[in-house]
């Protein structure tokens, strides 16, 4: 029999639907709540940029416009039901996913001791001792509470890590260390043992691997092998390509096509009636969101192109290397379609919301109603922001993006 087959327009609505972008923004975004909502998303990325407010903080309000960049803290900080690690990048996790982070933490031990032989500074090695000492002894550190030992500096630069910093950082990767809170931006050191709550015994390796093909499936709605290993990254590829073939020999999940934004078929893994569930899914609502660069939606470029249409990372130079697009614009999802990019950042001594530029994707047209809608999404940002008005570029409707 043929596989089952989705549609472009269907696919981009069930991918939607699991990335929690295909319902009104609604509802409440504190405690309980917003748990819930990083839960079905499988975690939050933490970043530091800041033109408008934080990465983490602008995911979360792409779903939940009631949300405020203080309602995150008390669950990694307070309640302990968040945890702060790496998936593919430093991120928010449910801690309910902690014993799985433990095959995690072997892989960083491994991978690290290669890569930091040449990317950091020689002697970190010899830190671990003294700075788990350390924190035993006064508690939650900084790493701007250690400084080299041999200079008194504590780095030259952002990646200039100095050996205690760099052991923090190993440390934290490892699984010996947690991060306890931030500071501004910074993270606040502990040992694990103080943050993370006590772990049953261990899982084993096939557990595992189970659970984040599945944790992952349920949440991209399909995928291949390789974005099941990617997608929180404590897997191999090797892995999930065995755990594909097992499961589709028992009937766990089954192959299916689905159609690109350039009307290519790819075979995808997907739960057995998925083409189903994906036909019965209601069309989204006619707004405008404002994401951020590293939405979940979107932090995997080829499959933003595949699905969207989308060519986030390529265009942002042009043929002669000048920088074509700000280095961190956002991109601008219409119902299920991705619309645009547009560059704004935060005046915060005018409380304005600086709008530079906007790009429309081939084939977009910004008339009156969609201009009206965009307000009203740039407003949303504003008040989220905790800006008053917006401040319009006289230029700030550019020609439209050319692929």
């Amino acid at each position: 029999m043929a596989n089952p087959r989705i549609a472009n327009v269907t696919a981009r609505r069930l991918f939607l639907d699991r990335h929690a972008l295909l319902e009104p923004p609604t509802g409440p975004a504190r405690g309980a709540d917003l748990l819930a909502l990083i839960h079905r998303l499988g975690f939050v990325q933490i970043d530091s940029v800041s033109t408008v407010e934080r990465a983490h903080h602008m995911i979360l309000h792409a779903r939940r416009t009631a949300y405020r960049p203080a309602m995150l803290a008390p669950l990694l900080e307070r309640d302990r039901t968040l945890f702060e690690h790496w998936t593919h990048d430093a991120s928010a996790i449910p801690m309910a996913f902690l014993p799985h982070w433990r095959l995690a933490f072997a892989h960083h031990a491994e991978h690290l001791q290669q890569r930091w032989k040449t990317w950091r500074r020689a002697g970190y090695q010899n830190e671990f001792g003294p700075v788990m000492a350390r924190i035993a002894r006064d508690g939650p550190c900084r790493s701007d509470d250690f400084a080299d030992r041999a200079s008194g500096k504590t780095g030259d630069g952002w990646w200039d890590w100095h050996p205690s910093k760099t052991a923090l950082e190993y440390l934290w990767r490892t699984g010996d260390l947690a991060v306890s809170r931030r500071e501004g931006f910074r993270k606040v050191y502990d040992l694990a043992a103080n943050v993370y709550p006590a772990c049953a015994a261990p899982l084993d390796v096939a557990e595992t691997i189970d659970w984040a093909c599945t944790a992952a499936l349920d949440r991209l709605g399909f995928a291949t092998s390789g974005e099941l290993a990617a997608f929180f990254a404590v897997i191999s590829p090797a892995d999930a390509r065995h755990w594909c073939a097992t499961a589709l020999s028992d009937g766990t999940i089954e192959a299916i096509e689905v159609q690109s934004a350039d009307g290519t078929w790819r075979r995808h893994f997907a739960r057995p009636g998925t083409a189903q569930t994906a036909a019965t899914l209601p069309a989204p609502p006619h707004m405008i969101r404002v994401l951020s660069p590293f939405d979940p939606a979107l932090r995997d470029r080829k499959r933003a192109l595949r699905l969207f249409g989308f060519h986030y990372r390529i265009e942002i130079f042009t043929p002669a290397a000048k920088r074509k697009y700000g280095y961190y614009v956002f991109p601008i999802l219409e119902g299920d379609r991705l619309i645009g990019r547009i560059d704004m950042t935060a005046d915060r001594p005018d409380s304005t919301l600086n709008v530079a530029a906007l790009w429309p994707e081939p084939g977009v047209r910004f008339g009156a109603g969609r201009i009206a809608r965009l307000t009203a999404a740039l407003n949303r940002t504003a008040r989220f922001a905790g800006l008053t008005g917006i401040a319009w570029a006289n230029d700030w409707l550019r020609p439209p993006t050319s692929y």
